[in-house]
């Protein structure tokens, strides 16, 4: 055990100087709301800008990005951790170079791997470091620890809200937990499924004035998306709206969000083996 974990411990000081990855974690606080969707779409979206783009499918109970692309891979997550796959040979390669390591439904919680299986999924991750530029991580939806160890080991969150009011008071919860064990994590909110831009100031202005009032911290909309009939075709079609119709409005906001993205800064990024320690639980300062 000891060996193991020095071994991980001179892995993680080596790459403390290597390249910074944008890591953000898709969350919300019910399911239904769009987060899966936006995931992908945002993906794809970010790669038509020559970004090396990640998705990391981490919704351990109900994993369905394969589903919602077609695709089907024959090994997942669950593979690497048991060490009888490498990361790379796990990863599927979609359109547009965006990567996708597929989930484990069922899997373990990383919070319960051994430290053996923490070294192997901080290793696969070491791998991958200095070809991704975004790493996208599709959570389940709640406030599980399963889901908040995912968020706070990514360091920035984009929580997917729609009017619902179910959705708002749900949107609310996930970030009082989060903000409350991480005050310094990087928040904001997507609004989807609106019918108009007043709703979607709407929920973003109700958002801000809890947020502001209860937790001291203003959480502001990182952009929105009108229900349209597209997007459901091309889900049926299980193909990304963003190339089923590049001309929708759906698309453009998730150029939109894309650009946005692009612009803003994070001062305190990532290395995936940053990540990768934080969300196994390896400390080993």
């Amino acid at each position: 055990m000891n060996d193991q974990a020095s071994q991980l411990r001179n892995l993680v000081k080596g790459t403390r100087h290597a390249k910074k990855v944008r890591t953000i974690a898709l969350s919300s606080g019910k399911g239904g709301v769009g987060k899966t969707s936006i995931c992908v779409n945002l993906a794809f979206t970010l790669a038509s800008m020559r970004k090396r783009v990640l998705i990391f499918d981490a919704d351990m109970g109900l994993a369905n990005i394969d589903v919602l692309l077609g695709i089907h891979p024959a090994f997942n997550l669950s593979h690497v951790i048991q060490g009888s796959k490498p990361l790379h040979e796990i990863i599927a390669s979609l359109h547009g170079g965006v990567k996708l390591i597929p989930g484990a439904s069922g899997a373990q919680f990383m919070s319960e791997l051994s430290m053996e299986e923490r070294k192997s999924i901080i290793q696969a991750f070491a791998e991958f470091n200095d070809s991704v530029d975004y790493l996208l991580i599709d959570t389940a939806a709640g406030i599980t620890k399963n889901v908040t160890d995912f968020i706070i080991a990514a360091g920035e969150l984009i929580v997917v809200a729609t009017p619902d009011p179910t959705s708002i008071t749900d949107a609310y919860a996930l970030m009082k937990v989060v903000l409350r064990s991480t005050p310094d994590l990087k928040v904001s909110v997507f609004i989807n499924q609106v019918t108009s831009l007043r709703e979607a100031q709407e929920v973003d202005e109700k958002l801000q004035l809890v947020t502001q009032r209860f937790l001291g911290k203003t959480v502001k909309s990182i952009g929105f998306m009108q229900k349209d009939s597209i997007v459901v075709h091309a889900i049926r079609k299980q193909e990304p709206f963003v190339l089923y119709d590049e001309r929708c409005q759906p698309s453009a906001s998730m150029r939109l969000l894309a650009s946005r993205l692009c612009q803003s800064t994070v001062e305190e990024g990532n290395t995936l083996v940053e990540f990768a320690e934080k969300l196994t639980g390896a400390e080993l300062e």
